[in-house]
């Protein structure tokens, strides 16, 4: 299962949905509030409510089945919260571009500032441009998710809650870092990953932040050659 990060959608894994097929089937949906799923009044924008969602979802779709999550950037951080909750069905933990678990007040302070200034003045009426459908996603994000969960990823609880998730993984991990990231610099996805036990770290050479946008062919053969190694497939199937 494909978790995508801040204000995008679903879309944002095709290119690697296809590589991956037919031998690994690759659920992506939109999290509520993002593309064309909308967010429930009872969904909080939280992590944490988030990663109770996604359990959720995992069990309702693919029940006793396995299951790796796949999360990309903030999707990572939602994918950590929803790890305790689905037990012996979930089988390993992919991060792409996702890492942190280093608080940086003046930094997130700006990050905030930025999002929520692009959220007030972004030009929504570009969403019906037909160039532009598949970004359209951060032009009709729901303006309180996009808050909420923007300003729950950077607080001070949230962050140092990362290493305690990420420590208390009980499956296998492969964290995926694009050496050309600006967003979310290797360094920062090297940190997080060293407080998993038994995780993998791999540097993808010349990737951005949307690996699997710029060289899904490359990150495909990293995720399916870990997944063998591991013993997690074999033949046929889900992720």
């Amino acid at each position: 299962m494909a978790l995508h990060g801040w204000l995008l959608s679903g879309r944002l894994w095709e290119p690697l949905r296809r590589e991956l097929a037919p031998r690994l089937q690759l659920w992506c949906p939109d999290l509520p509030g993002f593309g064309d799923r909308g967010r429930p009044r009872s969904l909080q924008p939280s992590l944490a409510s988030y990663g109770r969602w996604l359990a959720e979802q995992v069990q309702a779709e693919a029940p006793h089945r396995p299951v790796v999550l796949l999360g990309h950037s903030l999707g990572g951080s939602v994918a950590l919260h929803a790890a305790p909750l689905l037990g012996q069905q979930l089988r390993g933990v992919v991060q792409v571009a996702a890492g942190g678990g280093v608080y940086q007040p003046r930094a997130f302070a700006r990050l905030r500032h930025g999002g929520a200034a692009f959220l007030q003045w972004r030009p929504t009426w570009l969403a019906a441009v037909p160039a532009l459908a598949a970004w359209r996603s951060p032009l009709l994000a729901d303006g309180r998710a996009a808050r909420g969960l923007l300003a729950c990823s950077t607080n001070r609880g949230a962050v140092a809650q990362l290493p305690r998730l990420t420590a208390a993984l009980e499956v296998p991990s492969l964290w995926i870092a694009g050496s050309k990231d600006t967003v979310m610099e290797p360094r920062y996805v090297r940190h997080l990953a060293g407080y998993s036990p038994g995780h993998r770290l791999e540097l993808l050479e010349g990737a951005g932040h949307l690996p699997m946008r710029q060289m899904p062919q490359r990150l495909a053969g990293l995720i399916e050659t870990w997944l063998e190694q591991e013993g997690i497939v074999g033949g046929r199937g889900q992720t």
